[in-house]
């Protein structure tokens, strides 16, 4: 027997050495200078046959580490477009550090072969997708923007602008922040011929970056790759224009590139609705047409550079002054009983005027290869006054309940300062980390308003009073929390991590309501109103210790995670009665993820993440607001902690060889004691506490915990290239569902929404001299509410949308953007079909064509109109909003570029015919 084992543990040690592994990692550069190149392309050959061993892509810094390599002698290729290929031989005997591998520009012929080829769109690598931007054809002088609605599984829905059926919050340009996470001015100040690639993830966090280990927050991250003869120069643009109705446009975008110090002005003036400066002459067309008349004056700055070899360095500040004109007009449909017949009407006028400052940092220092510091400020100041009035009426089968006629002058102030600090140190073991890190912000808020109102209550008998208020509302909070994390690994491809998190929120919140008893303003007699003022302070207290575990292979990856969570929260009233409320929360939060890449362009993931939520200050807070006497609100110090359950797949599948993509997205989540809306519709004068008359007919909403919550929603993307028609083609769908609970009147109720949506697009790919994109999207709608039947609707939306640019003779380009919205369903009075038509004609001008003289119109049938639905436990709204409407503008642009040494021979050309 002993012989047995001897013989047992031979052979396994025997199996250990002839299975040995080892790694190759390195940095590739530009030879010359000090830019990383990410996603270059990284091939392990077989020697002598050269057969494909492994392969990967260069992170963002141009980093890359290919693991579970057998000994052996191997041939090393990197290829990056625009760059010579280089070879290296490898000898594998043990884990091999290549240092920095530097590429060298590719230069350019002068005879050139022209192959008629479609070119690949794209790749899929990973969980990243990669776009060639030269596969997908633009006008000369398009934006970022152009480019990237372009791209299969792209689309710009209400404002926003989606990837893969999420919304984008984060632009990086080489990797670098740009412009913070104010996605339309970053993409509206590139133009898209520096562009190279164009990659599509979801970026991990700081913490997770740093340590190695997943923590599972995502933002959808689109990466820019500029052109390395893009990366030294000048570019940009700037736009002048007046019209009819004193309508004006001054904007300009300039781009300072000299490598990797990088600097960007925007600014922009205009009266036409344009909230952020574009290179693309259609700029009312990038997001839908926005609500009232709006004024905008915006001046912002983005850099970024690398000092030295070991610090990194970004940032930006932007500075907006709006001025925003809005009338509107709603009508709703309470949800009050079995057989509910409360309507409510408004009609409103409202102009703000808002200022904001907002400043984002970046700061990496990279110590040595195994210390990093990463330092993240962010600041912001906000400065609004507000000038508004509303008439609001209620209705039953009896006839009118109340009215109100509300006029209201306010001066709202605004700051918020972060601070995010981590360092991260790896040691000697590959594997094993630890991270630590440090969060601190704090807020102010001072709100000063003046409010008078005339009320009138018809039922049971008619009775008026006048209001006449002076409204003060300060708010103070700060809050820090500081972790730790250590990562170790477990054999060959597992980690591990544990985590320590503590952290405490700060909040401060006076209402203070005073009765003006004169008429003198500059010394108005004031008497506090008890009933409507409130002193209060929130204290949440949360610690958390976290398990988790992560076993990777090069095509799967797996991770469990396991977190307790003590948290103490602690409401106190100051003012008027005192009183305490202290409660402690105990949750487990288990999370599951899987990635597996079923093959070298296709990807799955899966995710189950669960979480908590606290209530806010603004939730907590056990004071009325009288804002609209009809409606009035008030928070609830007893609410608890929300508990929320996550499942979530993606698919994603790019063919290199067809072009053909699928995009597959769904995501289910449960919620426990979310924070939902209790409604009280009072049938006859109600006496609140604090001896506040609710009046019949009038509402009171109060935020309560309510089990039930469910939200699903998926979304499938399919594009392809037609060949034919030298266009590319997109098919999208969706459906979703939501099972929102309520309560009305102490009844509980449920609002199930359903909604299928589909589209289809086109976008051409034919030349820089003709571009359209055209496409719509169809969505039908159904709601139905478990306490109200009557109060089931479906309603149906269609937005169809015509873009067409075309350079039709000698520098003549015609312009036209359609937009068709079609609505049913609706309240009687909102059903609009609403025709928007914008064309341009315009001339380029100059011997290089950078300038262009454009006459311009906005709405020239005259047709243009915002109208809305919305669905909440309580209640059916539709509503109205007025919005820009026909004119007439002549424009001048001219376009910056200047690019230097290194630049390709159509730049050349361009530098030397000014």
């Amino acid at each position: 027997m002993k012989y047995c084992l001897y013989l047992f543990f031979f052979l396994i040690s025997a199996t250990q050495v002839l299975a040995q592994t080892f790694s190759i990692k390195g940095r590739v550069k530009e030879a010359g200078k000090e830019i990383t190149i990410p996603n270059a392309t990284i091939l392990l050959l077989n020697l002598p046959d050269s057969v494909q061993v492994d392969g990967m892509i260069s992170d963002l810094d141009g980093e890359f580490e290919i693991k579970s390599v057998k000994g052996g002698e191997y041939l090393l290729k990197v290829q990056y477009l625009g760059y010579e290929d280089l070879f290296k031989s490898v000898s594998i005997t043990q884990d091999r550090d290549l240092g920095v591998l530097s590429l060298k520009e590719e230069a350019t012929a002068l005879d050139e072969v022209t192959i008629s080829a479609r070119r690949a769109q794209g790749e899929q690598k990973g969980d990243t997708t990669l776009f060639n931007a030269d596969a997908f054809k633009t006008m000369k002088d398009a934006s970022a923007q152009t480019l990237i609605q372009k791209l299969p599984g792209v689309i710009s829905q209400d404002g926003t602008l989606q990837a893969q059926g999420e919304v984008i919050t984060q632009v990086l340009v080489d990797g670098k922040p740009f412009f913070g996470g104010d996605v339309n001015t970053a993409l509206q100040n590139l133009p898209a011929e520096v562009i190279q690639g164009i990659e599509i993830f979801d970026q991990k966090s700081d913490k997770a970056l740093l340590s190695g280990f997943d923590d599972g927050e995502r933002m959808k991250t689109i990466n820019i790759i500029t052109k390395p003869d893009k990366r030294k120069g000048q570019f940009g643009k700037s736009t002048i224009g007046y019209g009819t109705d004193e309508r004006y446009l001054a904007g300009a975008s300039v781009n300072a590139f000299n490598e990797d110090q990088r600097i960007t002005f925007t600014g922009l003036s205009n009266n036409i609705n344009v909230l952020d400066y574009s290179s693309d002459a259609n700029a009312q067309s990038n997001n839908r047409p926005q609500n009232g008349i709006v004024t905008t004056n915006i001046l912002g700055i983005n850099y970024s550079d690398n000092w030295g070899e070991k610090i990194k360095i970004s940032g930006s500040y932007q500075y907006n002054h709006r001025k925003n004109t809005n009338e509107s007009n709603l009508i709703r449909e309470y949800v009050t009983g079995a057989n509910s017949d409360q309507i409510y009407t408004e009609d409103s006028r409202e102009t703000r005027t808002r200022q904001d400052h907002r400043f984002d940092m970046r700061l990496e220092y990279n110590i040595n290869e195994r210390n990093r510091i990463l330092y993240r400020p962010r600041i912001s100041a906000n400065f609004e006054t507000e000038n508004s009035g509303f008439f609001g009426q209620s209705t039953n089968a009896e006839g009118p309940l109340n009215q109100t006629q509300n006029i209201r002058t306010a001066d709202n102030e605004d700051y918020d300062m972060f601070h995010r600090l981590f360092y991260s140190h790896k040691f000697n073991k590959e594997g094993r980390s630890i991270t630590l890190s440090a969060n601190t912000g704090s807020h102010q808020n001072n709100d000063n308003a003046l409010r008078t109102a005339t009320n009138i209550f018809f039922q049971p008998e008619e009775r008026s009073e006048i209001i006449n208020q002076n409204i003060t509302r300060d708010r103070s909070g700060s809050d820090w929390e500081t972790g730790i994390s250590y990562t170790e690994p477990i054999g060959k491809n597992g980690q591990m991590e544990l985590e320590y998190e503590i952290g405490n929120r700060f909040n401060d919140s006076d209402q203070l309501t005073f009765d003006i008893l004169n008429e003198d303003i500059s010394n108005p007699d004031l008497a506090l109103d008890t009933t409507l003022s409130n002193s209060f302070e929130s204290k949440y207290l949360r610690q958390e210790v976290e398990l988790g575990y992560q076993y990777q292979l090069e095509k799967f990856k797996f991770q469990t995670e396991l977190e307790y969570q003590n948290a103490n929260l602690k409401n106190e009233q100051l003012f008027p009665a005192v009183g305490t409320i202290d409660r402690t929360f105990e949750s487990f939060m288990p999370t599951v993820r899987i990635d597996y890449e079923l093959s070298d362009n296709t990807n799955f993931e899966f995710d189950y993440d669960t979480d908590v939520d606290a209530p806010s200050v603004e939730q907590l807070q056990n004071v009325i607001d009288n804002s609209n006497p009809l409606q009035l609100r008030t928070g609830n110090p007893n609410l608890n902690q929300s508990y929320s359950n996550r499942l979530r797949l993606r698919f994603r599948s790019n063919n290199p060889e067809n072009d053909r993509s699928w995009f597959v997205f769904a995501q289910y989540n449960v919620v426990n004691d979310a924070v939902s809306n209790s409604t009280f519709t009072a049938e006859e004068a109600t006496e609140l506490p604090g001896g506040i008359i609710l009046e019949k007919g009038s509402q009171l909403f109060r935020p309560v915990n309510l089990d039930g919550y469910q939200d699903f929603r998926s979304w499938v993307s399919y594009g392809i290239p037609v060949d034919f028609l030298k266009s590319n083609f997109n098919l999208s769908g969706g459906y979703s569902n939501t099972k929102r609970p309520g309560q009305v009147n102490n009844q509980l109720s449920f609002n199930n929404s359903n909604r299928i949506s589909t589209g289809i697009s086109l976008s051409s790919n034919i030349s820089d001299q003709i571009d359209f994109n055209i496409s719509t999207r169809v969505s039908f709608n159904n709601v139905e509410n478990t306490l109200n039947t009557s109060l089931n609707n479906e309603y149906f939306n269609q937005r169809t949308r015509l873009n067409l640019s075309w350079i039709i003779w000698e520098g003549f380009i015609y312009r036209l953007d359609v937009n068709h919205q079609l609505n049913t369903g609706l309240s009687e009075g909102f059903d609009a079909n609403v025709l928007l038509m914008n064309m341009s004609l315009g001339k380029k001008v100059f011997k290089n064509q950078r300038g262009e003289i454009s006459l311009n119109v906005y709405d020239l049938l005259g047709q243009n109109r915002s109208v809305y639905r919305n669905v909440t436990d309580a209640y059916v709204e539709d509503g109205q909003n007025n919005v820009m409407q026909r004119y007439f503008m002549l424009t001048f642009s001219f376009d910056i570029r200047h690019f230097n040494k290194g630049t390709g021979m159509d730049d050349y050309n361009e530098i030397y015919n000014d």
